[in-house]
């Protein structure tokens, strides 16, 4: 049965004071008569209500093998509590149990969170994206406005929103109020767009059917898009990453041949193409419409719509957006101090 609270045994000690029965008293605050008369004895020997002082449950590690348990963590970040229970006995029990480890590290304010995946990189490739970032570090926000940011971006018609949370009691976990529907891997289909996102002034959206290689790359993209966008723009400069449809030699001689100024990206770079910012808001934007793509042609006609509609209010509201050039200016500027 759960404790009394504490101001409940102040007014049920004022009603026996009163006079009251045991029994009237108990039914008055719903617990049990026994529970009455404790508190009533607890009363006259101690001269207050509150339960007696509890040892509570002993601890079953040391001071030292706390310590032992936080330095191990700490040295060997993915050593797994069931290997440190394992080899450090507890006080009173030779067995300790992983939650009195996990207990301890919680304790020691050592939390769980999964890794953050990254790039295998050389030596090589230290020093190319160190070199890299010593040439552009001092480049103005102007500077970086004079670049046509581009990449290709999938997206499919059903995928996981990322986390979803839901609120559910116990027992509750697989009802069908509780469960999402979804693909794992992004079924019913899926659209390959390019696009190319300078300050103003935006390249169309291109929808690419099936993979896009070297030549395709070279014909449908570069030559109808970038080609007659950089002509009319002299002093604006390339930017696209080191895929093989991006580097094959075809590729670059084209782009010699049109006399089209390509900016130096590094090798396994990280992924701060701004276009990356505008690929997230164009999926948001998507997936908010009222009537939501129900095939790959709504899905690609979607895309471009909306695509229009965010470099028309870019471009009418003027504003530099400090995810596209301000943050590839500090960012590159400060890259440094990590690869020295």
């Amino acid at each position: 049965m759960p404790r009394v609270p504490a101001h409940l045994r102040e007014h049920a000690l004022g009603m026996l004071q009163g006079g009251m029965r045991t029994a009237d008293v108990a039914r008055a605050i719903h617990c049990n008569v026994r529970t009455v008369r404790s508190l009533k004895q607890r009363y006259r020997e101690t001269g207050r209500t509150a339960d007696h002082p509890r040892s509570g449950r002993p601890c079953v590690t040391t001071l030292a093998q706390d310590r032992y348990i936080r330095t191990s963590h700490l040295r060997d970040c993915y050593r797994m509590a069931a290997t440190t229970a394992r080899v450090t006995p507890g006080m009173h029990n030779p067995s300790m149990c992983a939650q009195t480890v996990r207990n301890r590290l919680t304790e020691a304010q050592l939390g769980v969170c999964g890794p953050v995946v990254r790039q295998v990189l050389t030596r090589h490739h230290q020093q190319k994206r160190c070199l890299w970032a010593q040439t552009h570090r001092r480049w103005t926000r102007q500077d970086w406005q004079n670049v046509l940011f581009t990449d290709e971006s999938l997206f499919c018609l059903t995928r996981g929103d990322g986390w979803i949370h839901v609120n559910c009691r116990r027992n509750e976990h697989y009802t069908e109020a509780c469960t999402l529907e979804g693909d794992r891997f992004g079924g019913g289909g899926s659209v390959m767009v390019w696009g190319g996102v300078p300050q103003r002034h935006w390249t169309e959206l291109v929808v690419i059917a099936g993979n896009l290689n070297a030549m395709r790359y070279r014909e449908d993209i570069l030559l109808p898009q970038v080609v007659l966008f950089l002509q009319a723009r002299t002093d604006m400069t390339l930017q696209h990453d080191n895929t093989t449809s991006h580097t094959a030699r075809s590729v670059s001689y084209f782009l010699q041949d049109r006399n089209v100024s390509v900016l130096p990206w590094p090798a396994k770079s990280p992924d701060l193409n701004p276009i990356e910012h505008v690929w997230d808001l164009l999926d948001r934007r998507v997936k908010a419409t009222a009537i939501p793509p129900r095939n790959v042609r709504e899905l690609a006609g979607d895309l471009v719509e909306e695509w229009g509609n965010i470099s028309v209010l870019l471009t009418l509201e003027h504003v530099e957006r400090p995810c596209q050039f301000a943050y590839l200016e500090h960012t590159y500027s400060t890259s440094l101090s990590v690869f020295q």
